[in-house]
């Protein structure tokens, strides 16, 4: 069985748009800085074995409103992709980070595309874990619309998730997909404990569809707006082999991104938590920071 690493992150929590969001960091304060966003219902933890191999850096990992130890937003606020990018550009400033080169893993990619699109001066480099955008919608804004309203409202009435047990919540993350490895490995931060049993901390609206998807004219106008490298690693078990449309997103940054490189890797769609694919990716990624001069 694998075992985790055993480096120990500094916990971190910030004020931002009225909201206490938390992380995790790791490495020297004058180290490259760069800021690792998660997937969909993860959190900081996720990048605890590749966090540490990226030496010579400062990793700030974000828990993403609603996740982790991260505040919920309000009553009245969604969670569409584009949401955390105000508060991504918020974090910055309050960092004092001029510019940074963004980790995103999955929902975090899709998210980190956006804001070097969107936000160039900021970006020094992006890299993307087994996603670089959402795959195109293909059902139209009226159909999104619908779900989102009506999604929305049933998940905000749902009380939280519970567990009776850690385990149970491992088992159940198991039994959609991800190994018992990574699922053990981001309990702990993803549940709070209470008479009860085990709750899950993250906010219900983000079960919710987004508002509206992205269409490819959209998506082709989001990735030629990215102005600065971008090193895509995909897993070998990963999103491609369970969504094969998401190699087209992929041939798409291959012909839209002046430089984007990428490489695939052994592995499932939680790959950077691995120890010794981690490794391998924080290779990778500091080969690319060298080659890039990101210091």
């Amino acid at each position: 069985m694998e075992t985790f690493s055993k480096t120990t992150p500094q916990e971190c929590y910030w004020e931002v748009d009225g909201l206490r969001l938390a992380g995790l960091q790791w490495g020297p304060q004058d180290g490259i800085p760069v800021l690792a966003l998660h997937g969909w219902m993860d959190h900081a933890s996720s990048f605890r074995e590749l966090a540490p191999k990226l030496t010579g850096c400062h990793v700030i990992a974000l828990d993403l409103s609603g996740q982790g130890l991260s505040a919920h937003r309000a009553a009245h606020a969604t969670y569409n992709i584009w949401d955390d990018l105000p508060q991504i550009a918020g974090l910055l400033e309050h960092l004092d980070w001029k510019s940074c080169v963004l980790l995103g893993h999955s929902r975090g990619a899709n998210i980190a595309s956006l804001f070097a699109a969107a936000m160039p001066e900021k970006v020094r480099a992006l890299v993307a874990l087994d996603s670089l955008l959402p795959e195109p919608d293909e059902n139209g804004v009226v159909t999104s619309l619908r779900k989102f309203i009506e999604q929305t409202s049933q998940q905000k009435a749902r009380p939280p998730r519970l567990f009776k047990s850690r385990e149970e919540y491992i088992n159940r993350r198991s039994a959609r997909g991800n190994s018992w490895f990574t699922a053990s490995a981001l309990a702990d931060r993803a549940l709070e404990t209470g008479s009860e049993g085990f709750r899950l901390r993250a906010d219900r609206r983000l079960f919710a569809s987004s508002a509206i998807k992205l269409n490819l004219q959209q998506l082709e106008d989001v990735l030629r707006s990215i102005r600065c490298p971008v090193l895509n690693i995909w897993a070998r078990e990963g999103v491609l082999l369970n969504r094969p449309k998401a190699a087209d997103v992929a041939s798409l940054g291959t012909a839209l991104i002046v430089e984007y490189e990428t490489h695939t890797l052994a592995g499932d769609h939680h790959f950077h938590l691995h120890p010794d694919i981690a490794g391998q990716i924080a290779g990778a990624i500091l080969d690319f920071t060298t080659r890039h001069k990101l210091s």
